[in-house]
């Protein structure tokens, strides 16, 4: 049910988006875009899955999981995501690597939650060197500017200092509605695993969160080779102010997948640069960038249902 409400407010705010700035206009967009880097900029989706798969594996205690086996984990998981609510697909993912014996249970699930914090880090440092570039300073970017930094430096201290973390977790229980404690527990639980496990070898530590921060430029350049596929122009340094907080945007528990809220995000960040419907043209390009590896784990998807079912 509120997987459904989510896809009707972004189905919602989707159809107020082309409405308000004239359907034809965004054909007219994608009638005119560059193919050559409309190709190489959906193309990236390929290297992107096999780095986060390559990182899923230096993850691991030890080499069990093949790079195979690992694109074949992070594609069906792209496709459960879509589907499913609360990012189920990369509880999943844990859950498939503890039954095929890869780690036990508390380390299964920490290693995914270590993986979520590295991508949210390394997307909210993008963000804050953006903005400390970035020309067209005012109240609002400032304020921005202030909370990314802000989340940056509560997740590195919940991620390096294990008492930030137990105070964290402490107040969140005292705060939170009774159905979300058992969850916080858990999470809790594998939080302490996470530290115990990767902050021992200070090295692999370095290693993951340098690839993390590599991935997540990438990221970036493509979404930034997406808005010269359509023929626009935005600097590079600004991208990377302006792209991670619509990233951000879409991240808000409200719509299907980011949609809607993102689509709305890139509109009203990137109006300096290009019109509404050349913006509109973007998100669905952003979109785009979840949809094609779900496409892609289709075929993977049959031998991880029945851990879907078990779950």
């Amino acid at each position: 049910m509120k997987r459904t409400i989510s896809l009707v407010i972004s189905l919602i705010i989707l159809a107020v988006i082309y409405w308000k700035i004239d359907f034809q206009g965004l054909i007219k967009v994608f009638e005119n875009c560059n193919l050559w880097w409309m190709t190489i900029s959906l193309g990236m989706v390929v290297p992107l899955t096999m780095f986060t798969a390559w990182r899923l594996q230096q993850l691991m205690p030890s080499s069990t999981l093949s790079f195979g086996e690992a694109n074949r984990l992070i594609l069906a998981a792209s496709v459960l995501n879509m589907v499913l609510p609360s990012k189920m697909g990369d509880i999943v993912k844990a859950y498939f690597l503890k039954q095929r014996g890869h780690l036990d249970g508390s380390l299964s699930l920490s290693l995914v939650v270590f993986e979520k914090t590295c991508d949210l880090l390394s997307l909210l440092l993008w963000c804050v060197f953006g903005l400390l570039f970035y020309p067209q300073k005012d109240w609002w970017f400032g304020l921005m500017s202030i909370i990314v930094a802000i989340g940056l430096g509560s997740g590195i201290l919940l991620l390096s200092s294990r008492k930030v973390a137990q105070i964290f977790f402490l107040v969140s229980k005292r705060f939170s509605p009774k159905k979300l404690r058992p969850k916080l527990e858990q999470l809790q639980t594998s939080w302490g695993a996470m530290h115990d496990y990767f902050w021992r070898d200070r090295g692999q530590l370095l290693k993951i969160t340098t690839t993390s921060i590599f991935i997540w430029f990438l990221h970036l350049l493509q979404i930034w080779l997406f808005i010269l596929a359509l023929n626009a122009w935005t600097p590079f340094i600004a991208n990377l102010a302006l792209s991670p907080l619509a990233i951000l945007a879409g991240l808000l528990p409200l719509t299907f997948a980011g949609v809607g809220t993102r689509d709305a995000a890139l509109i009203a960040f990137y109006q300096p640069y290009f019109a509404a419907p050349t913006a509109a043209a973007l998100g669905l390009l952003c979109t785009s960038r979840y949809l094609l590896p779900a496409i892609g784990g289709l075929p993977f998807l049959g031998q991880y249902l029945a851990t879907v079912r078990r779950l």
